[in-house]
């Protein structure tokens, strides 16, 4: 009869670790996930710009002191403009943006004339920035006494040149 020996601890010692192994490998449940980190989303764009206004006056008249205070302004850089366009381009306090006058209908007085002045990105686009709304403040509270200064040196300029022309049509009729 032959006879069992008992295995040696060894042996049976590396298939009970290979058992433990695939055992433990083996899971029932998963793990919960961990939830995804929320995706802070992008701001949407601003649909009006902040700090436009309406001034009751003409809007070449508008245009022509907002150039003026613009150009004396310090820190805004003026890049351009278009008088056809009624704009000007800036760039003030780290924003590069266009300066807008629209003729608007003033509703409630029919006859005075409103304009619209706000800015726009270089897109066109509607814009709210900081430098760009503290801007538009100072044009809005500059503008009445720069209007007014603005028509009184065109007015002057047309009655210098009206005198020049009288004055010219005098020397020729005494020839």
């Amino acid at each position: 009869m032959p006879s069992h020996r008992p295995a040696p601890p060894s042996r049976l010692l590396l298939p009970l670790l290979l058992f433990a192994f695939v055992v433990a490998g083996c899971r029932t449940a998963p793990e919960p996930a961990e939830p995804a980190p929320a995706v802070a989303e992008a701001p949407a764009p601003p649909t009006v710009t902040r700090g436009e206004f309406a001034i009751e006056a003409d809007k070449l008249d508008t245009w022509n002191a907002i150039g003026q205070i613009a150009v004396r302004t310090p820190g805004v850089h003026y890049e351009g403009r278009a008088q056809m366009l009624d704009l000007y381009a800036l760039r003030y306090g780290g924003a590069q943006f266009m300066v807008l006058t629209k003729a608007v209908p003033a509703a409630d007085s029919p006859g005075r004339l409103t304009t619209r002045v706000t800015a726009t990105t270089p897109a066109g686009k509607p814009i709210d920035h900081d430098a760009v709304a503290q801007l538009l403040a100072l044009f809005q509270r500059e503008l009445p006494a720069e209007i007014t200064r603005v028509r009184a040196q065109q007015a002057a300029e047309k009655a210098a040149a009206q005198r020049a022309k009288a004055q010219k049509a005098r020397k020729r009729k005494g020839k």
